[in-house]
């Protein structure tokens, strides 16, 4: 590729992000899913009725930023856990739909309750059930191992997996994009 070839292939990329920006800078709910996403997929079983699930700490922590600067966060999932009411819990989750089985219709419920638009909501899914939610919401996220047809449906496709930071990258957008990424980092960074 010819130097103008890859300054136009370089606008593009600035423009594509400029425009994820400034979706991101209307956000002020941050819904999940969670199988795929905030948990790499797999389901583990254990004797009885134990069911474990592995979350990333720096997913937690990017929730926790958003939370604490005045974002509501959620969760709309169609499956139940014990192990997800607890992390919902530590986290403060606004948000804890579980066993969903229409997330669209949950999503408009809450956005009534929050007196919110869809504009003003992200969500990150990963499986062609999130397609409805993900076609409505302002910022429609996926990780990286989200299935081929949710990919190319989505305005933003981190570069992790879910369970490995892929929430994290996207609150990082958010905050990016609403000017606190910045000031939240230099709190830590004395």
């Amino acid at each position: 590729m010819n130097q103008s070839g890859q300054e136009a292939t370089q606008q593009a990329a600035n423009s594509q992000h400029e425009q994820l920006l400034a979706r991101a800078r209307n956000i002020r709910l941050v819904l999940l899913d969670v199988d795929g996403v905030l948990t790499d997929g797999r389901i583990s079983y254990g004797s009885g009725d134990l069911e474990i699930k592995s979350f990333h700490s720096q997913d937690g922590f990017g929730l926790r930023l958003l939370r604490d600067n005045g974002m509501a966060i959620g969760i709309i999932t169609g499956r139940s856990s014990e192990a997800l009411r607890r992390r919902a819990a530590e986290l403060k989750f606004a948000h804890l739909y579980e066993d969903a089985k229409d997330k669209l219709v949950l999503f408009e419920q809450i956005l009534q309750q929050d007196n919110l638009q869809a504009e003003q909501c992200a969500y990150m899914g990963d499986d062609w059930m999130d397609l409805p939610l993900l076609n409505r919401c302002g910022l429609a996220a996926a990780p990286a191992n989200a299935v081929p047809e949710v990919k190319e449906r989505v305005h933003f496709v981190t570069a992790r997996k879910g369970g490995e930071g892929a929430v994290r990258e996207l609150c990082d957008l958010i905050l990016e994009a609403q000017g606190l990424q910045q000031q939240i980092l230099a709190q830590f960074d004395r």
